[in-house]
């Protein structure tokens, strides 16, 4: 049981459950932490707890009343290693799915006790509330599918900057596609590459990527090309993380939805595959559609499916 709550002396106990989400496969898509209940916990020990999983994100859950979250939404704060983030895809997805589950719901006193087999499940996020809807498949998988807030489509890069930052060559930037920034709540740089053979060779150089995001809107660049592994498959995407790699990227993918969108690389609504990971050995399958309202790029959203892989308890 993990509520924050101990006797002098005793130490605080704090459940959390591990998944690997965009994926229905142990061991593989892009692992997420999720503390269930952290009441107790302070932003200084939440990053610390971040730092210590040592997983791209870590989320923590605050269960309120019944009624206070049926009108706003579960609490929820993500945290890198780094950083808290206004929002964020797998642990968006990841979360919702743990909080889902019949026998993942926190037993604290005064959690909420009505998420199992839930139909959809809405993340109170700083980004505001994001809902995640569940559907059984014929194979009686759970698939869930987070709808993100509307994109703002944002400035367009150069080629040669981002070949520069990116170690690419300027032929391997793609000529019939604008490399630009996108935000449901984070914003990416969406570079279309022309080949995967390229995206592969990828020698990002972190701190030269810092020092151009800083002086641009896009905060990460997310690395899209049409070459696919999966035939089933749309884009093969890549993104370098704090000096690592990130194996399924939902904010990201989300954002290139809409560039699909915009740019007619996909039909609005059309659902398509986006395929991440494979360079870091966790294959992950990440699902986007978009619509469109006039000119406008509208309801943004990004699917897949999450497993349990272990459960496990902090002690402070």
């Amino acid at each position: 049981m993990s509520n924050g709550r101990s006797g002098k002396g005793e130490a605080r106990r704090y459940s959390y459950v591990q998944l690997d989400v965009f994926t229905a496969r142990p061991l593989e898509g892009n692992a997420l932490a999720v503390f269930t209940d952290a009441r107790g916990l302070s932003d200084a020990e939440m990053q610390a707890v971040a730092r210590e999983t040592r997983l791209s994100e870590t989320t923590f859950v605050f269960p309120r009343e019944p009624a206070v979250e049926r009108e706003h939404g579960v609490r929820v704060r993500i945290f890198t290693t780094e950083e808290e983030l206004p929002f964020a895809g797998h642990p968006t997805l990841g979360t919702a799915f743990a909080l889902r589950g019949p026998d993942r719901q926190s037993a604290a006193e005064g959690a909420p006790r009505e998420r199992g087999g839930a139909r959809e499940i809405v993340l109170d996020l700083k980004v505001g509330k994001v809902p995640v809807e569940f559907t059984t498949e014929k194979s009686g998988r759970v698939f869930g599918e987070m709808r993100q807030v509307d994109p703002k489509m944002g400035e367009s890069h150069s080629r040669e900057d981002i070949a520069r930052v990116a170690g690419l060559e300027l032929e391997d930037i793609a000529t019939d596609l604008p490399i630009q920034t996108v935000s449901t709540g984070v914003a990416f740089a969406i570079v279309p590459v022309k080949t995967r053979s390229a995206v592969e060779k990828l020698a990002l150089d972190w701190k030269r990527t810092a020092e151009y995001t800083e002086r641009r809107e896009a905060k990460f660049l997310y690395f899209v090309t049409r070459e696919c592994v999966d035939p089933e498959a749309r884009m093969h995407a890549r993104m370098i993380f704090y000096n690592g790699e990130d194996p399924a990227t939902g904010s990201a993918a989300g954002c290139a939805a809409a560039w699909m969108v915009a740019h007619s690389v996909a039909r609005a609504d059309e659902r398509v595959l986006i395929e991440q990971g494979l360079e870091a050995q966790r294959p992950s399958r990440i699902f986007v559609r978009a619509g469109k309202e006039g000119d406008r790029v509208v309801n943004v959203r990004v699917g897949g499916h999450a497993v349990e892989a272990m459960r496990g308890e902090l002690f402070l």
